[in-house]
């Protein structure tokens, strides 16, 4: 009797290691992170609606009421800034931090940065910014929450766990892939019980491009993938020009703040992330020369906003870039007569695919995230041939993938103690 009391704590060790636990782990990790991207989203959600509000109140520079929000944008800027240096991994999107942790070149310590991650992201965002195992089972969790977070933010589980695997796994194993797919599957259920089970764009309605206009896909996936490589060569630029500017990090945050006043007066649609730029694109046609001033404007704006070092990252401007870029390229074949009527829409959406493969080269991510949005595989042929389009021309172009080249430029500023055993090895 008492051998058999010994041995449960011996099955119990053995049952806490094997894979199966691993699974159920991630599956538990994913209805939390789950929980936190409902918060985050809904947060965001209403923090979009009431910045609109407030910028349709204050209706121009003349109203005095816009002295006092820039006074406003101070004191909140220097708290982004404050804790973006304290806390060096709650900066950006948290991806290229995550690829380092995964290869033990950084250190993640989720108590104070978790909580800091979101209060700071809702906040900046918000305002108007264009933003205990052993190590082997936490690398599957850690690449799990990852999938589970792009499930939950988008309700396209199949696109998290694709992206996990894609962008922060050189290779994956069955048990990897058991975790992510459990994470991902069991955080798009509790976003889904929040906010339904569609993805947050839905594209359901649009009808498959004919074979005929391939061409000009083909066009549009070159196009994408050198503003791509603009886009992330106007991320370095700025990273460098707050660092020419020796402006303390602390106070980084501040000129971007002030930079969206006018924005958000003038021209609202490329303050925020994005969501809801990219809805109105497929609602509402706008004139050419908008189109081509918003994308220029987003792309410079977000690269304003990384490039501070405060909490927010990239992903969704990708998404608007790609959605402005293939909406204006949509619209001159159109009065070309080169298209028809309804076909703008399916190049704004693959040039959603396309934006994000040029600059992330993800090319398996951007087709099933957008197949996830339009719910039916009729687009799969035009998917793939703009996402190829795109990673070939970055191929050509020698273009970096950008969370590569974010998180050697991470390691360089992280102070030695923050540093992973193999840091030394990955700093260029």
């Amino acid at each position: 009797m008492l051998k058999r009391k010994r041995d449960v704590p011996v099955l119990l060790r053995k049952w806490y290691a094997s894979r199966l636990a691993v699974v159920l782990e991630s599956i538990l990790i994913g209805c939390a992170v789950g929980l936190v991207v409902v918060g985050f989203r809904e947060l965001l959600s209403r923090g979009d609606e009431l910045r609109r509000t407030l910028y349709l109140s204050l209706g121009s520079f003349k109203n005095h009421l816009t002295l006092l929000w820039c006074l406003a944008l101070i004191p909140a800027g220097l708290f982004l800034g404050f804790w973006a240096k304290k806390f060096p991994m709650i900066r950006g999107s948290g991806i290229p931090q995550i690829k380092g942790a995964l290869n033990r070149l950084c250190s993640l310590n989720w108590a104070p940065e978790l909580p800091l991650k979101f209060i700071t992201g809702v906040l900046g965002l918000g305002l108007g910014l264009s933003l205990g195992r052993a190590y082997r089972e936490r690398k599957y969790l850690i690449t799990a929450a990852s999938a589970a977070g792009v499930a939950a933010a988008f309700n396209a589980p199949l696109a998290g766990v694709i992206f996990a695997l894609e962008e922060l796994q050189s290779g994956f194993s069955p048990a990897i892939l058991a975790c992510s797919m459990g994470a991902a599957m069991a955080a798009d259920a509790v976003a889904g019980y929040f906010f339904g089970m569609r993805p947050i764009f839905d594209f359901r309605h649009i009808e498959a491009l004919p074979l005929g206009t391939f061409h000009w896909v083909v066009l549009l996936g070159v196009l994408c993938g050198l503003l791509g490589d603009m886009f992330k060569r106007s991320l370095y630029f700025f990273q460098d020009f707050y660092a020419r500017l020796r402006v303390p990090l602390t106070a980084r945050p501040v000129l971007h703040l002030l930079v969206s006043v006018p924005l958000g007066l003038y021209l609202f649609d490329i303050t925020g992330g994005g969501h809801g730029l990219i809805e109105s694109l497929s609602q509402t046609a706008r004139p050419l020369e908008l189109l081509l001033i918003l994308l220029a404007g987003k792309m410079i704006f977000t690269a304003l906003c990384y490039g501070s070092g405060t909490s927010g990252g990239i992903f969704l401007p990708l998404l608007a870039c790609g959605a402005l870029a293939g909406s204006a390229l949509g619209l001159v074949l159109f009065r070309a007569g080169y298209i028809s009527g309804g076909q703008p829409l399916n190049f704004m959406i693959l040039g959603m695919a396309a934006f994000f493969t040029g600059a992330v080269s993800a090319p398996v991510t951007g087709i099933v995230l957008i197949l996830e949005m339009s719910g039916s595989f009729n687009h799969l042929s035009s998917l793939v041939l703009i996402c190829l389009s795109a990673f070939v021309t970055s191929l050509v172009l020698n273009s970096r993938p950008v969370y590569e080249a974010l998180l050697s430029r991470f390691l360089k500023s992280l102070p030695p103690s923050m540093k992973g055993p193999a840091a030394g090895d990955r700093l260029e």
